[in-house]
Protein backbone atom coordinates (compact mmCIF):
# COMPACT_ATOMS: atom_id res chain seq x y z
CA UNK A 1 0.00 0.00 0.00
CA UNK A 2 2.64 2.52 1.29
CA UNK A 3 4.71 1.31 -2.24
CA UNK A 4 1.49 2.70 -4.39
CA UNK A 5 1.15 5.83 -2.26
CA UNK A 6 4.80 6.34 -3.22
CA UNK A 7 4.83 5.62 -6.57
CA UNK A 8 1.52 7.65 -7.16
CA UNK A 9 3.87 11.12 -5.24
CA UNK A 10 6.71 10.26 -7.45
CA UNK A 11 4.86 10.73 -10.84
CA UNK A 12 3.52 13.32 -9.58
CA UNK A 13 6.29 15.40 -8.46
CA UNK A 14 8.02 13.56 -12.14
CA UNK A 15 4.91 15.30 -13.81
CA UNK A 16 5.26 18.85 -11.54
CA UNK A 17 8.71 18.95 -12.62
CA UNK A 18 8.33 17.89 -16.54
CA UNK A 19 5.56 20.63 -16.49
CA UNK A 20 7.74 23.54 -15.01
CA UNK A 21 10.54 22.93 -16.88
CA UNK A 22 11.67 24.18 -20.27
CA UNK A 23 14.80 23.92 -22.48
CA UNK A 24 15.28 27.27 -24.54
CA UNK A 25 17.47 26.29 -27.87
CA UNK A 26 19.93 28.92 -29.34
CA UNK A 27 18.70 30.01 -32.36
CA UNK A 28 14.87 30.66 -30.12
CA UNK A 29 13.56 33.17 -27.95
CA UNK A 30 10.60 32.50 -25.18
CA UNK A 31 7.85 34.13 -23.45
CA UNK A 32 6.04 32.72 -20.44
CA UNK A 33 2.73 33.36 -20.47
CA UNK A 34 0.12 32.77 -17.95
CA UNK A 35 -3.59 32.89 -18.74
CA UNK A 36 -2.80 34.55 -21.92
CA UNK A 37 -0.68 37.61 -20.51
CA UNK A 38 2.93 37.60 -21.26
CA UNK A 39 5.06 37.26 -17.78
CA UNK A 40 8.29 38.50 -16.93
CA UNK A 41 10.75 39.51 -19.70
CA UNK A 42 11.88 37.38 -22.26
CA UNK A 43 13.92 34.70 -21.81
CA UNK A 44 16.96 34.63 -24.49
CA UNK A 45 19.80 32.83 -22.81
CA UNK A 46 20.12 29.14 -24.23
CA UNK A 47 19.28 26.29 -21.52
CA UNK A 48 17.00 24.75 -18.94
CA UNK A 49 14.71 27.47 -17.63
CA UNK A 50 11.61 26.86 -15.10
CA UNK A 51 8.59 27.48 -14.86
CA UNK A 52 4.67 27.61 -13.09
CA UNK A 53 3.65 24.16 -13.77
CA UNK A 54 -0.15 23.98 -15.23
CA UNK A 55 -0.77 27.32 -15.33
CA UNK A 56 1.93 29.01 -17.61
CA UNK A 57 3.07 27.81 -21.06
CA UNK A 58 5.59 28.93 -23.06
CA UNK A 59 5.80 30.62 -26.46
CA UNK A 60 9.08 30.19 -28.91
CA UNK A 61 9.98 32.68 -31.27
CA UNK A 62 12.46 32.09 -33.76
CA UNK A 63 15.74 34.16 -33.24
CA UNK A 64 17.29 33.33 -37.17
CA UNK A 65 16.42 35.28 -40.22
CA UNK A 66 12.55 34.42 -41.38
CA UNK A 67 11.82 34.35 -45.02
CA UNK A 68 8.75 35.87 -46.44
CA UNK A 69 7.55 35.20 -49.90
CA UNK A 70 4.81 37.47 -51.46
CA UNK A 71 1.96 36.32 -53.69
CA UNK A 72 2.66 37.76 -57.84
CA UNK A 73 0.55 40.82 -58.07
CA UNK A 74 -0.59 42.27 -60.79
CA UNK A 75 0.22 46.08 -61.41
CA UNK A 76 -0.11 48.19 -63.77
CA UNK A 77 3.49 50.65 -63.87
CA UNK A 78 3.58 54.51 -64.68
CA UNK A 79 2.90 53.82 -68.60
CA UNK A 80 0.03 51.48 -67.89
CA UNK A 81 1.88 48.00 -68.78
CA UNK A 82 0.31 45.74 -66.49
CA UNK A 83 2.97 43.70 -65.30
CA UNK A 84 3.13 40.51 -62.66
CA UNK A 85 5.50 41.36 -59.68
CA UNK A 86 6.91 38.46 -57.60
CA UNK A 87 8.61 39.92 -54.33
CA UNK A 88 10.67 38.48 -51.42
CA UNK A 89 11.91 39.56 -48.05
CA UNK A 90 13.73 38.79 -45.04
CA UNK A 91 12.97 39.67 -41.67
CA UNK A 92 13.74 38.68 -37.96
CA UNK A 93 11.47 39.20 -34.93
CA UNK A 94 13.32 41.87 -32.28
CA UNK A 95 10.58 42.33 -29.94
CA UNK A 96 8.97 38.99 -29.02
CA UNK A 97 6.91 40.78 -26.31
CA UNK A 98 6.12 43.46 -28.76
CA UNK A 99 5.64 40.76 -31.75
CA UNK A 100 3.11 38.39 -29.31
CA UNK A 101 0.53 41.25 -28.57
CA UNK A 102 0.29 42.56 -31.82
CA UNK A 103 0.49 39.26 -34.63
CA UNK A 104 0.73 36.57 -31.97
CA UNK A 105 3.06 34.33 -34.09
CA UNK A 106 4.98 33.77 -37.39
CA UNK A 107 1.70 33.47 -38.64
CA UNK A 108 -0.02 36.82 -37.74
CA UNK A 109 3.31 38.39 -38.43
CA UNK A 110 3.34 36.80 -42.36
CA UNK A 111 0.10 38.04 -42.66
CA UNK A 112 0.65 41.09 -41.28
CA UNK A 113 3.55 41.96 -43.88
CA UNK A 114 1.97 40.85 -46.64
CA UNK A 115 -0.37 43.73 -46.39
CA UNK A 116 2.54 45.98 -45.24
CA UNK A 117 5.17 45.01 -48.48
CA UNK A 118 2.46 44.07 -51.14
CA UNK A 119 1.15 47.70 -50.37
CA UNK A 120 4.61 49.86 -50.60
CA UNK A 121 5.59 47.48 -53.69
CA UNK A 122 2.47 48.23 -55.18
CA UNK A 123 2.26 51.88 -54.77
CA UNK A 124 6.23 52.46 -55.71
CA UNK A 125 5.53 50.14 -58.82
CA UNK A 126 2.87 52.10 -59.91
CA UNK A 127 4.54 55.18 -59.92
CA UNK A 128 8.02 54.12 -61.82
CA UNK A 129 8.57 53.54 -65.22
CA UNK A 130 8.78 49.90 -66.79
CA UNK A 131 12.84 50.82 -67.45
CA UNK A 132 12.84 51.54 -63.91
CA UNK A 133 12.07 48.59 -63.08
CA UNK A 134 13.89 46.25 -65.13
CA UNK A 135 17.35 47.99 -65.61
CA UNK A 136 20.09 48.19 -63.08
CA UNK A 137 21.86 51.48 -62.63
CA UNK A 138 24.66 50.70 -64.51
CA UNK A 139 22.73 50.21 -67.75
CA UNK A 140 24.55 51.02 -70.58
CA UNK A 141 23.64 50.08 -74.33
CA UNK A 142 26.23 50.46 -77.41
CA UNK A 143 24.01 51.75 -79.73
CA UNK A 144 26.47 50.35 -83.17
CA UNK A 145 25.72 46.42 -81.16
CA UNK A 146 21.65 47.23 -81.80
CA UNK A 147 20.46 46.16 -85.15
CA UNK A 148 17.97 48.59 -87.06
CA UNK A 149 14.91 47.38 -86.35
CA UNK A 150 15.88 47.34 -82.54
CA UNK A 151 17.33 51.14 -83.09
CA UNK A 152 13.68 52.07 -84.41
CA UNK A 153 11.68 50.11 -81.67
CA UNK A 154 9.48 53.18 -80.25
CA UNK A 155 7.74 51.14 -77.17
CA UNK A 156 10.82 51.69 -75.13
CA UNK A 157 13.93 53.71 -74.99
CA UNK A 158 16.70 50.70 -74.91
CA UNK A 159 19.40 53.29 -74.74
CA UNK A 160 17.80 55.33 -71.94
CA UNK A 161 19.77 55.63 -68.78
CA UNK A 162 17.55 54.62 -65.50
CA UNK A 163 17.41 57.32 -62.89
CA UNK A 164 17.05 55.28 -60.21
CA UNK A 165 17.09 51.60 -61.67
CA UNK A 166 15.75 48.24 -59.31
CA UNK A 167 18.64 48.13 -56.99
CA UNK A 168 17.88 51.87 -55.40
CA UNK A 169 13.63 51.24 -56.28
CA UNK A 170 14.38 47.93 -54.30
CA UNK A 171 16.07 50.07 -51.47
CA UNK A 172 13.01 52.86 -51.57
CA UNK A 173 10.95 49.67 -51.19
CA UNK A 174 13.04 48.71 -48.01
CA UNK A 175 12.75 52.38 -46.38
CA UNK A 176 8.78 52.37 -46.81
CA UNK A 177 8.28 49.40 -45.50
CA UNK A 178 10.52 49.01 -42.83
CA UNK A 179 9.29 52.69 -41.25
CA UNK A 180 5.92 50.18 -40.23
CA UNK A 181 7.23 46.93 -39.39
CA UNK A 182 8.86 48.05 -35.70
CA UNK A 183 5.57 48.49 -34.11
CA UNK A 184 4.76 44.93 -34.35
CA UNK A 185 8.22 43.61 -33.04
CA UNK A 186 9.62 43.20 -36.80
CA UNK A 187 12.71 44.29 -38.18
CA UNK A 188 12.51 44.47 -41.97
CA UNK A 189 16.26 43.23 -43.38
CA UNK A 190 15.85 43.90 -47.07
CA UNK A 191 12.95 43.26 -50.01
CA UNK A 192 13.57 42.13 -53.43
CA UNK A 193 11.65 41.84 -56.83
CA UNK A 194 12.43 37.78 -57.37
CA UNK A 195 10.70 38.14 -60.96
CA UNK A 196 8.56 40.53 -63.27
CA UNK A 197 6.37 39.43 -66.20
CA UNK A 198 3.99 40.76 -68.78
CA UNK A 199 -0.08 39.34 -67.84
CA UNK A 200 -0.70 37.23 -70.35
CA UNK A 201 -2.67 39.45 -72.89
CA UNK A 202 0.60 41.93 -72.93
CA UNK A 203 3.09 38.89 -73.10
CA UNK A 204 1.39 37.49 -76.34
CA UNK A 205 1.46 41.03 -77.75
CA UNK A 206 5.29 41.14 -76.78
CA UNK A 207 5.85 38.03 -77.77
CA UNK A 208 3.98 38.01 -81.55
CA UNK A 209 6.02 41.95 -81.51
CA UNK A 210 9.45 40.08 -81.17
CA UNK A 211 8.92 37.46 -83.70
CA UNK A 212 7.81 39.93 -85.91
CA UNK A 213 10.83 42.15 -85.25
CA UNK A 214 13.01 38.76 -85.56
CA UNK A 215 11.40 38.31 -89.08
CA UNK A 216 11.65 41.11 -90.53
CA UNK A 217 15.31 41.39 -89.46
CA UNK A 218 15.18 37.13 -91.30
CA UNK A 219 14.09 39.25 -94.12
CA UNK A 220 16.90 41.44 -94.21
CA UNK A 221 18.94 39.30 -94.08
CA UNK A 222 17.09 37.43 -96.91
CA UNK A 223 17.21 40.76 -99.22
CA UNK A 224 20.95 41.25 -98.03
CA UNK A 225 22.33 37.68 -99.46
CA UNK A 226 19.77 37.45 -102.20
CA UNK A 227 21.24 41.24 -103.46
CA UNK A 228 24.58 39.57 -102.73
CA UNK A 229 24.36 36.86 -104.64
CA UNK A 230 23.11 38.75 -107.79
CA UNK A 231 26.02 40.99 -107.27
CA UNK A 232 28.31 37.72 -107.19
CA UNK A 233 26.09 36.02 -110.18
CA UNK A 234 26.43 39.69 -112.38
CA UNK A 235 30.62 39.75 -111.89
CA UNK A 236 30.73 36.59 -112.94
CA UNK A 237 28.88 37.03 -115.89
CA UNK A 238 30.94 40.16 -116.43
CA UNK A 239 34.19 38.00 -116.09
CA UNK A 240 33.23 35.08 -118.22
CA UNK A 241 32.61 37.60 -121.15
CA UNK A 242 35.22 38.96 -120.79
CA UNK A 243 37.38 35.96 -120.44
CA UNK A 244 35.38 34.85 -123.92
CA UNK A 245 35.92 38.22 -125.42
CA UNK A 246 39.42 38.08 -124.87
CA UNK A 247 39.81 34.51 -126.17
CA UNK A 248 37.76 35.31 -129.31
CA UNK A 249 39.28 38.42 -129.74
CA UNK A 250 43.01 36.40 -129.24
CA UNK A 251 41.54 33.22 -131.46
CA UNK A 252 41.44 36.07 -134.51
CA UNK A 253 44.24 37.32 -134.24
CA UNK A 254 46.34 33.56 -134.06
CA UNK A 255 43.60 32.95 -137.10
CA UNK A 256 44.71 36.11 -138.72
CA UNK A 257 48.84 35.81 -138.46
CA UNK A 258 47.90 31.90 -139.55
CA UNK A 259 46.60 33.29 -142.58
CA UNK A 260 49.13 35.94 -143.42
CA UNK A 261 51.94 33.05 -142.80
CA UNK A 262 49.74 31.28 -145.41
CA UNK A 263 49.02 33.90 -148.17
CA UNK A 264 53.20 34.70 -147.43
CA UNK A 265 53.86 31.04 -148.28
CA UNK A 266 51.51 31.06 -151.15
CA UNK A 267 53.56 34.42 -152.42
CA UNK A 268 56.74 32.76 -151.98
CA UNK A 269 55.29 29.57 -153.70
CA UNK A 270 54.49 31.44 -156.40
CA UNK A 271 56.73 33.58 -156.55
CA UNK A 272 58.94 30.24 -156.99
CA UNK A 273 57.88 28.28 -159.64
CA UNK A 274 53.89 29.93 -160.88
CA UNK A 275 53.63 27.09 -163.19
CA UNK A 276 53.69 24.48 -160.40
CA UNK A 277 52.20 26.23 -157.95
CA UNK A 278 48.99 26.84 -160.93
CA UNK A 279 49.46 23.35 -160.97
CA UNK A 280 49.12 22.80 -157.55
CA UNK A 281 46.03 24.68 -156.91
CA UNK A 282 44.19 22.74 -160.00
CA UNK A 283 45.19 19.50 -158.26
CA UNK A 284 43.79 21.07 -155.34
CA UNK A 285 40.46 22.19 -156.62
CA UNK A 286 40.22 18.82 -158.71
CA UNK A 287 40.28 16.96 -155.24
CA UNK A 288 36.80 18.63 -154.42
CA UNK A 289 35.03 17.36 -157.16
CA UNK A 290 32.82 14.38 -155.60
CA UNK A 291 32.11 11.18 -157.25
CA UNK A 292 28.67 12.29 -159.59
CA UNK A 293 29.70 16.00 -159.77
CA UNK A 294 28.94 17.46 -163.60
CA UNK A 295 30.50 20.50 -164.95
CA UNK A 296 28.84 22.23 -167.88
CA UNK A 297 32.29 23.57 -169.40
CA UNK A 298 33.92 23.81 -172.70
CA UNK A 299 36.18 21.25 -174.03
CA UNK A 300 39.40 23.27 -174.34
CA UNK A 301 38.71 25.29 -170.68
CA UNK A 302 41.79 25.47 -168.87
CA UNK A 303 40.41 23.67 -165.91
CA UNK A 304 41.42 20.44 -168.53
CA UNK A 305 44.39 21.51 -169.26
CA UNK A 306 46.69 19.20 -167.10
CA UNK A 307 43.71 16.33 -167.08
CA UNK A 308 44.46 16.23 -171.39
CA UNK A 309 48.13 16.43 -170.24
CA UNK A 310 47.90 13.78 -168.27
CA UNK A 311 45.85 11.64 -171.01
CA UNK A 312 48.68 12.43 -173.53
Amino acid sequence: MKGGIFAIILAAVAVTVFSSAYVVDEAEQAIIVQFGEPQGDVVSEPGLHWKLPFIQEVRRFDRRLLIWDGDVTQIPTLGREFIQVDTTARWRITDPLQFLRSVRDERGGRNRLDDIVDSVVRDIVSGTELEEIVRSGDWNVDVDDLDEVEQDRDDVALTKRPKLGREKLEAEILKSAAKMTPSLGIELIDVRIKRLNYIDSVRRQVENRMISERQAIAERFRAEGQGRSLEITGEMERELRRINSEAARTAEEIRGDADAEAIKIYGEAFGADPEFYAFLRTLETYSTLGDNTTLMIRADSDFFRYLESKER
